[in-house]
């Protein structure tokens, strides 16, 4: 099993971080809610600590509160941030199972639904550019 002493510092803070910038990434793609989708996001990561035992990996990620990095924009946040997340699964590609890979995957895309279900716009649980948004996460969380 994989766990955070496998990852140099550098690099668990890129797996780290993944997860919450996917969700700030959903947060950021329609106006509104950033209260209830800051809090859909912490809710993510406590309920995935009550899992604990399935991942040794997903275990020491939720661990820790998530603290993602400030953007300066919402187009630098998309940009960086799905680069991050390509970055991630492939770092955990490298040093984790298939297994592993495949629910850090699901963890990060499962934290970013969350984030856009958490406030409806427009009438719709999820906005078309929440959509569009979940699409491009789940494209980077995929790449290669």
């Amino acid at each position: 099993m994989t766990s955070k002493s496998d990852f140099t510092d550098s690099e668990w803070e890129v797996v780290r971080e993944a997860p919450p910038t996917a969700g700030l990434v959903a947060a950021t793609a329609s106006s509104g809610g950033s209260f209830r989708e800051s809090w859909a996001l912490a809710k993510a990561f406590g309920e995935a600590r009550q899992h604990h035992g399935q991942s040794e990996l997903l275990d020491a990620l939720v661990a820790e509160r998530p603290h993602p990095k400030r953007y300066h924009s919402p187009e630098e946040l998309e940009q960086q941030g799905l680069a991050l997340l390509r970055r991630a699964v492939e770092l955990v590609e490298q040093k984790g199972t298939a297994e592993e890979l495949d629910a850090y995957r699901q963890f990060t895309l499962a934290v970013a639904e969350r984030v856009a279900a958490a406030h409806k716009e427009g009438g719709d649980a999820v906005s078309s550019s929440e959509q569009a948004a979940l699409a491009k996460i789940n494209s980077a969380l995929n790449a290669g």
